[in-house]
């Protein structure tokens, strides 16, 4: 229940944030994302969280996505750091996750300081279920 209901939250905040970039779009204000170079292709998300030292992610899955799969690609931002999921093996396989499967990556394991500011970059992509 509690994963349900965190998950729910980040869905909300993601919609929420979503909405700020549409109005920026129809205001005139928008500007152009700086994604990440690096291999494979960026990966749309439903959801991602920075906590407690963790970036962790929702992406969608045909039912093998594994964590080596997916890569995620940090550059620095003046006193920050931007992390960009990149997708390095496409999920072939047929027995898709409606609400997609959860990765996470510790702060240690992308090089990054406990307590390091950090921000994702990837774009949103609402579950299917």
């Amino acid at each position: 229940m509690k994963r349900t209901v965190t998950l729910v939250g980040i869905l909300a905040a993601a919609a929420a944030l979503s909405a700020c970039a549409l109005v920026d779009r129809w205001t005139g204000r928008e500007e152009a994302p700086v994604l990440a170079e690096g291999p494979g292709q960026v990966e749309p998300v439903h959801a991602a969280a920075i906590v407690q030292d963790q970036a962790v992610f929702w992406v969608s899955s045909n039912g093998c996505t594994e964590k080596s799969d997916l890569l995620p690609v940090v550059r620095r931002d003046g006193d920050a750091s931007v992390i960009t999921l990149r997708r390095l093996k496409e999920d072939r396989c047929l027995e898709p996750r409606d609400q997609g499967v959860e990765m996470r990556w510790t702060f240690q394991e992308m090089g990054l300081a406990p307590g390091a500011r950090v921000s994702v970059e990837n774009p949103y992509q609402l579950p299917t279920g």
